[in-house]
């Protein structure tokens, strides 16, 4: 009962590179297959042009790299200083958290303002040493005199 269907097949004498078709159906109607060798010499073309753009892609990004060096720079910045802030709010979060920590930071932050308006703010004397120290960190920091600023 077991019977197998064999299907006869049959060469297009015309063109000896094509693949054969399947007895029965009319070869109008049927795709032929390129021959291989067209389709080997079509996967090189495009193996070298993929080749050929993967050896530029160094090129490419240096390119690109010296275009757009500030705007990458100013980018990559932005993103380090939001995830900075975003870490330094979690933890800040996580040590309020802590049950009897955050009331004692605040007694803290409040003994250190009131003994800095009464270190500086109160007298003049005070208050002209305080201008000075400002200015001397500033003259540290950014290299210049006050009087350069100022032109």
């Amino acid at each position: 009962m077991d019977t197998e269907l064999q299907q006869d097949q049959y060469v297009d004498t015309a063109s000896p590179n094509q693949i054969e078709a399947l007895k029965g159906s009319e070869s109008g109607n049927l795709a032929m297959l390129p021959p291989a060798s067209q389709n080997e010499e079509q996967w090189q073309k495009i193996g070298s042009q993929i080749s050929i753009f993967l050896a530029k892609i160094p090129e490419y990004i240096s390119r690109f790299y010296q275009e757009y060096k500030s705007l990458i720079i100013s980018f990559a910045l932005l993103v380090i200083t939001v995830t900075g802030l975003r870490i330094f709010l979690a933890v800040l979060n996580a040590i309020n958290d802590i049950p009897l920590l955050s009331p004692f930071l605040e007694l803290i932050g409040l003994g250190y303002t009131i003994w800095f308006t009464f270190r500086y703010l109160l007298k003049d004397s005070t208050r002209q040493e305080l201008t000075a120290e400002i200015r001397l960190l500033k003259k540290q920091i950014l290299g210049i005199e006050e009087s350069q600023t100022l032109s």
